[in-house]
């Protein structure tokens, strides 16, 4: 078998091919390539022709490089200037924000607790500022439960979303920890799980959702 394998390398050599180009075409390792085929001679065309097709791929992949640098750079001028856009957030703003954001994420149904769960430590900080300066929520009325995956470093994430939502340890339940055979993928992807920040108080629960309707009505009233 090593014999047919070698002869291939060898033949293919003499035709002037590149060691990588050998390994690629028979799936040799390259160190087998290169102990079969050393004492092969190529012309001086040969070696001129792997010289110019190593020119060419190199030129190819610069290239690509150059594109794709040029498109995130384009892409990144108009991130920045729409940036300019918010330089500053009223605490209007702040509402209407922390509004918006929980009626999308967060809980509209249940036992009258104010809960939003999310993956994002930006839209935790954001929805803690909306809690403590909108909602004027009192501190030791907040509370944490944590959902992550099986093998997930629990304490790397009590202590990740005590300093995001700025909640003391105490003030965290036990952590749901979700048996799934995908828990080494979902451990890549969200090494600290997710946060559930609740706030038990039905007054805050049920002025979140008359904000959210106002805004709502309001909005379509003009359509």
């Amino acid at each position: 078998m090593k014999t047919r394998e070698k002869e291939t390398a060898r033949t293919l050599r003499r035709q002037g091919l590149s060691m990588n180009q050998i390994v690629q075409k028979t799936g040799f390792s390259k160190t087998s390539v290169s102990s079969w085929t050393r004492n092969i001679v190529l012309t001086d065309s040969q070696r001129k022709g792997i010289s110019q097709r190593g020119r060419s791929r190199e030129s190819i992949e610069r290239r690509r490089l150059n594109r794709l640098s040029n498109a995130e750079k384009k892409r990144r001028s108009v991130i920045e200037l729409a940036k300019r856009d918010f330089s500053k957030i009223s605490q209007h703003e702040l509402k209407l924000i922390g509004a918006m954001l929980y009626w999308g994420e967060g809980r509209k149904a249940g036992n009258w607790t104010a809960s939003i769960a999310n993956s994002d430590p930006k839209i935790i900080k954001i929805m803690m500022r909306f809690f403590r300066e909108i909602c004027l929520v009192p501190e030791d009325k907040f509370r944490a439960h944590i959902h992550t995956f099986e093998g997930a470093e629990i304490k790397k994430s009590i202590e990740y979303w005590s300093q995001v939502a700025s909640i003391p340890k105490e003030q965290f339940y036990k952590t749901y920890i979700k048996p799934s055979k995908a828990g080494q993928q979902k451990r890549k992807t969200l090494p600290y799980g997710t946060l559930d920040v609740y706030v038990n108080d039905t007054k805050i629960f049920l002025t979140i959702k008359g904000w959210i309707e106002g805004v709502a009505e309001t909005l379509l009233s003009s359509c």
